[in-house]
């Protein structure tokens, strides 16, 4: 991805570009599309009513992954405290929605791969806030 390059160029950051938070944007902006993908993919299975929470919590995290990506995007400026909170709810959010994937991806592959995008976004999260500790 060129999030990296781009953060690197911007006048602000004057080539000093924190490595952890780059990945976490990366991560989260996979998460969001694969959250988003495994929802609809609930969607067509049988007895999607089953599938009711786990579609609820993909498109949650979806959304919060996205937010999330965007607002440490900005390196205009600084907003850390916002940053942070951000980082610490997308961890909440894609722990919850990689847990209930987890419950149905021995039956749904779609699941499988949803949980793992999850668990690396949510590590990612956690490396992140680590590296901006105040």
């Amino acid at each position: 991805m060129s999030i990296r390059a781009m953060i690197a160029t911007h006048p602000d950051v004057k080539g000093s570009v924190n490595e952890a938070l780059v990945r976490c944007i990366e991560e989260c902006a996979a998460c969001a599309l694969t959250c988003l993908s495994c929802a609809d993919a609930c969607l067509a299975e049988e007895g999607v009513e089953r599938l009711r929470q786990c579609i609820r919590l993909n498109l949650d995290c979806a959304d919060v992954c996205d937010a999330t990506g965007k607002v440490a995007l900005r390196r205009t400026g600084s907003n850390e405290e916002v940053i942070r909170r951000m980082l610490a709810a997308c961890e909440t959010s894609c722990r919850l929605c990689a847990e209930e994937c987890e419950r149905h991806a021995g039956m749904h592959d779609h699941c499988r791969v949803c949980a793992e995008a999850c668990r690396r976004c949510e590590q990612a999260c956690r490396t992140a806030l680590a590296s901006m500790a105040a």
